[in-house]
């Protein structure tokens, strides 16, 4: 049964002219970055569609209305991030979050919601989102949260970081004292904690992207995690002693 909620649209306050002026465009990559936009209500999506295609480093390369037409339709357009509303028909916004991030660990997930429900948007976090926006967003912050994601940031209220840092704080108590990360498992843990996408950390280790990434992923099966937010909190949680 799907909840009811309201159909708001993103902010049309700002113009393209003063995202522009405001955020220099990402002039280190030469491609527009690809965005997949999950949103079941039509003017909304045509909405944000247009947004997304309105700023100069991003284009939309997919639009679904349901969680179902998500996981069958984005994993061949591999975005950069996934825009994706928490109210959807049949399958929540969650689940299609937490079974993409299976299939593309590496994409980025923002969770859209017209509320500024913690529990939901803690449970999205949980199951692998990497960040949050208000469907009210400005564009300027929109384009804003977008880069910020890529770069390895995590947008969401300083109340909701405090609540997944007490979350894994207190799971870190209890993980079996047997997991052990290698030397090389740390380091790319402590650079990701500093923001470095995986292109720098590989720069910075002076090793390949695919090499970072298959460090990345057995980092996430050994500490049960699903997302690079989480693997970082439940690191620094795990190293930091209870106050």
């Amino acid at each position: 049964m799907k909840s009811s909620k309201p159909t708001t649209q993103p902010s049309s306050s700002s113009s393209r002219s003063e995202a522009s002026v405001s955020h220099p465009p990402d002039t280190s990559s030469k491609a527009s970055l690809k965005v997949a936009l999950v949103e079941d209500q039509p003017k909304v999506r045509e909405s944000w569609n247009r947004l997304i295609n309105s700023f100069p480093d991003f284009r939309c390369v997919c639009a679904c209305a349901s969680g179902e037409e998500a996981l069958r339709v984005i994993p061949d357009h591999r975005p950069e991030v996934i825009l994706m509303d928490i109210f959807l028909p049949r399958m929540s916004g969650i689940e299609c979050t937490a079974r993409l991030k299976e299939q593309l660990p590496e994409t980025q997930i923002l969770i859209l919601t017209a509320m500024d429900d913690q529990e939901l948007v803690f449970m999205a976090l949980e199951a692998g989102a990497d960040g949050y926006l208000l469907k009210r967003t400005k564009p300027v912050d929109l384009r804003a949260a977008l880069l910020d994601v890529v770069r390895g940031g995590a947008p969401m209220t300083s109340q909701i970081a405090r609540r997944v840092i007490e979350s894994f704080r207190r799971k870190a108590k209890t993980r079996d004292e047997s997991v052990r990360l290698s030397v090389r498992e740390e380091q790319i843990l402590l650079l990701l904690s500093q923001g470095y996408p995986n292109k720098l950390i590989a720069d910075q280790l002076k090793l390949s992207i695919d090499t970072v990434c298959s460090h990345l992923k057995h980092v996430f099966e050994k500490l049960h995690v699903n997302s690079r937010t989480e693997a970082v909190v439940r690191y620094m949680a795990s190293k930091r002693p209870e106050l």
